[in-house]
């Protein structure tokens, strides 16, 4: 006699978080400011605040940038203060550092304003696998966020889930 399987993941109370469900849509783009240097290792603040007038800005219209210099330069605050006013009006967000930096600095603020209410005495498995660029930092942000409210937190698949959080 032939058993119904039974699809006990599917019935369960589990909720998936997927932080790839929050990943904002927008190009993300590198401003690398070496080239805007004297011989790619001194600021000479003339010719930088020339570069920075002259440079075209509309290349970044709703892009999300990140500033950096690949030399190993001395480069004032001031300098990227200057940068990220002429970006002000045109990028959806401007960050110091590389394209990690970017992303965790995008999930930091989508954390921070997401409602966890819905997960209130729940338990969650925070997703593992991911196709887009997920920083390592947003699941410990998440995992921050969902621990007051979570029954339980796992994380990976529902068929392979490592436990990590259980309320008693």
């Amino acid at each position: 006699m032939e058993e119904e399987i039974i699809n006990r993941v599917a019935n369960s109370k589990l909720i998936t978080f997927n932080l790839e469900d929050y990943y904002p849509k927008g190009e993300r783009v590198i401003l690398d400011i070496k080239n805007w240097l004297f011989e790619d290792i001194v600021l000479r603040e003339k010719d930088f605040r020339k570069q920075v007038k002259n440079h075209d800005w509309h290349q970044y219209q709703d892009a999300y940038v990140a500033i950096q210099c690949s030399a190993d330069a001395i480069i004032p605050d001031w300098a990227y203060m200057l940068i990220t006013l002429s970006l002000a009006s045109i990028a959806k967000k401007t960050i110091l550092g590389n394209l990690e930096l970017l992303e965790t600095s995008l999930y930091q603020d989508i954390i921070s304003n997401l409602d966890v209410s819905e997960f209130q005495d729940k338990p969650i498995i925070i997703k593992g696998c991911s196709k887009k660029p997920v920083p390592v930092n947003a699941y410990l942000m998440i995992t921050n966020k969902l621990k007051p409210v979570a029954k339980s937190i796992m994380f990976g698949e529902a068929c392979s889930s490592v436990p990590l959080f259980k309320r008693k």
